[in-house]
């Protein structure tokens, strides 16, 4: 049998730091590679030939040589998903659905696939593989039982193009006790962790270390939900990294009691953990009871994050706006915090009701469920939730004066500063050569810093820490995650230009192309949606002159408003292939924004990288 699986792409977010990847960490592609899909693959028959694309990462196959596809999903990749499973289904693949999204809604993928595989995977897959190979697939496989993670076998890390991430990623754990209303994690995997053996963690490590990776990420949602096992694992790769000269560098999420135990914190320390992400919410105490948020109520926060510090560990931090206790005042109080804290991958999200999660229960009880809003992305300018002191509206506008406040280059430089006063030695170190560890220095430099002018350059130098030159790459960390925020917020959450900015922009394209558009052989269309959206549809054989004219006007128009570009390719021939490959790399750094629509007829023509590009795959309004 041979199966393809697929990571669809992520929409851009907080998470992708995509301006860090794009412009300073040259030679990645995406954070963290499908950890789920390479477990995936290892559950499959010994004699299956499996193969997985992330198309975070790679550009899918529009005519894969497969008997199956796979294709997972968290909730913020649903779009995309849904689009995957539509379109190779209609190409007669034999479609599976599967991930965090469908274990949580399986009834949104019955009519999307033939199979739906919800729930932990180690029993149901090695099922649902051979129902396939005897011909009787069934069309829903759910997981109904808690899965001993000792059944779990090593991922098929081979299979995964670790090159092309800043990070590896493994598991030691799933659940958490706790009691959070707004996570889903308790519904899916519930409140009693449940943990792989040492010798388990020890075989995957050494598969990552046989393959060339420095950097892991434990993913699991609270490494230390079971305290005495996660102190086994602890002194475990202590003692790991003693033996393989501390190969690795790791990070982790963990709950907030971490900093009251300092045994734990000497652990964590000794074993080589530079970052923990921690979800803080909110420092104000009847929002953390209103939500269940208890843990983070038996110790000052503040003080907890210095302790934390104080033993070289950074910390980046979760935080949420929209409890019921909230007022638009809070978001005052959150900034105070924030730059208090020294966070610098301060997460805010407008706060999301999941389904299934006691929240979702609550608000739809009360009336206060949006329906209709989307309940999978809680950093858009929206929620499907009705907040009780403040209006929508205010919500939105705090939240949007609350990320332009927090990413001006002082408070970023404050911020680092803050930490730096209670910082210990730091653990986290680049895993760099030196020579790239140079290299990201100086794009740091040529792409960020300078161009800042002298007030960010000021504010630049006077975080470097002169007197102690091993927080030198945190410090360097510290910038390239606040200006890739930066960056981001700045493209999507940025004020949008004025009409006439916009008008401008269209008149030049139009200008550019005037003869074509004469010829029909070009039109052009301006809608306005969420965003204004200019479509272009080329239906005639266009020359050189053509290309290189529409290509620098498109590039500004994405550069100078926060328009989106859709490209429809209705006819083409050979000879223009170089040409509009031109165009589409002179696009590629807009990509988010520049969709795709090529006739079925015409795609082996014209291949598109559909990891940097949107590539429609059905032209349907909703997908463009």
């Amino acid at each position: 049998m041979r199966l393809l699986l697929i990571n669809p792409r992520f929409p851009e977010s907080f998470w992708s730091f995509r301006w860090a990847i794009d412009e300073i960490l040259v030679g990645t592609r995406a954070l963290n590679p499908p950890l789920g899909l390479a477990t995936l693959a290892a559950l499959c028959p010994p004699d299956w030939d499996v193969s997985i694309v992330d198309e975070n990462v790679e550009s899918i196959p529009l005519e894969p040589q497969a008997d199956l596809i796979g294709v997972c999903g968290m909730g913020v990749q649903f779009e995309r998903q849904k689009a995957l499973l539509d379109y190779y289904r209609s190409e007669g693949y034999f479609v599976v659905a599967g991930g965090s999204y469908a274990s949580l809604c399986p009834e949104k993928y019955t009519t999307l696939a033939d199979a739906v595989v919800a729930g932990e995977a180690e029993h149901v897959w090695p099922q649902f593989c051979a129902d396939f190979e005897r011909g009787v697939p069934q069309p829903v496989y759910q997981d109904t039982g808690a899965v001993e993670l000792t059944d779990s076998p090593t991922p098929r890390f081979d299979l995964l193009k670790l090159d092309r991430y800043n990070n590896a990623t493994l598991q030691f754990s799933r659940g958490c006790p706790y009691r959070c209303d707004f996570c889903d994690i308790i519904v899916m995997f519930g409140r009693k962790p449940r943990c792989k053996s040492l010798e388990q963690i020890e075989r995957e490590l050494d598969a990552l270390r046989r393959l060339g990776a420095r950097n892991v990420f434990f993913v699991d949602d609270n490494l230390i939900g079971n305290r005495p096992l996660a102190k086994r694992l602890l002194r475990f790769l202590g003692d790991y990294q003693r033996r393989h000269g501390y190969r690795f560098s790791f990070g982790t999420e963990a709950s907030l009691n971490l900093a009251q135990d300092a045994e734990l914190l000497g652990l964590f320390r000794d074993a080589g953990f530079g970052w923990v992400f921690i979800g803080i919410e909110t420092p104000d105490a009847q929002s953390l009871q209103e939500t269940h948020k208890t843990q983070n109520m038996k110790m000052d926060i503040l003080a907890a994050l210095r302790t934390i510090y104080a033993h070289g560990i950074d910390v980046l931090g979760g935080f949420i706006v929209g409890f019921d206790n909230d007022t638009v005042e809070t978001f005052d109080r959150q900034y105070e915090f924030i730059m208090a804290s020294g966070i610098q991958a301060a997460m805010v999200g407008l706060l999301t009701a999941l389904p299934r999660t006691p929240l979702y229960e609550r608000l739809e009880n009360e009336g206060r469920l949006l329906q209709e809003e989307d309940s999978t992305d809680n950093t858009r300018l929206g929620t499907n939730i009705v907040p009780k002191r403040m209006s929508p509206a205010a919500m939105v506008d705090g939240y949007l004066a609350l990320y332009r406040r927090l990413l001006t280059d002082s408070s970023i430089a404050e911020r680092i500063r803050n930490k730096l006063c209670h910082m210990g030695r730091p653990v986290y170190q680049s895993t760099y050569p030196a020579l790239d560890s140079i290299g990201i220095v100086f794009r740091l430099l040529a792409k960020g810093i300078l161009p800042g002018g002298p007030t960010r350059v000021a504010h630049f130098l006077r975080t470097l820490p002169l007197r102690a030159p091993s927080r030198l790459p945190l410090v360097i960390a510290e910038w390239i995650t606040g200006l890739s925020m930066r960056r981001y917020v700045e493209r999507r959450f940025g004020a949008e230009a004025d009409a006439s900015t916009l008008e401008r922009c269209v008149a030049a394209v139009r200008g550019a192309i005037v003869r074509e558009l004469a010829s029909g052989k070009v039109t052009l269309s301006l809608a306005h949606a969420w965003r204004p959206n200019l479509a272009m549809t080329l239906s005639g054989l266009l020359d050189r002159r053509f290309f290189t004219r529409a290509g620098p006007e498109l590039e500004r128009l994405l550069a100078r408003t926060h328009a989106s570009v859709t490209l429809r390719v209705e006819a083409f021939q050979a000879q223009q292939r170089h040409h509009f490959e031109r165009l589409l790399r002179r696009l590629a750094r807009y990509g988010d924004r520049v969709s795709i629509v090529i006739d079925a007829r015409l795609r082996a023509l014209l291949p598109v990288d559909s990891s940097i590009f949107n590539l429609v795959l059905h032209a349907s309004a909703d997908q463009v």
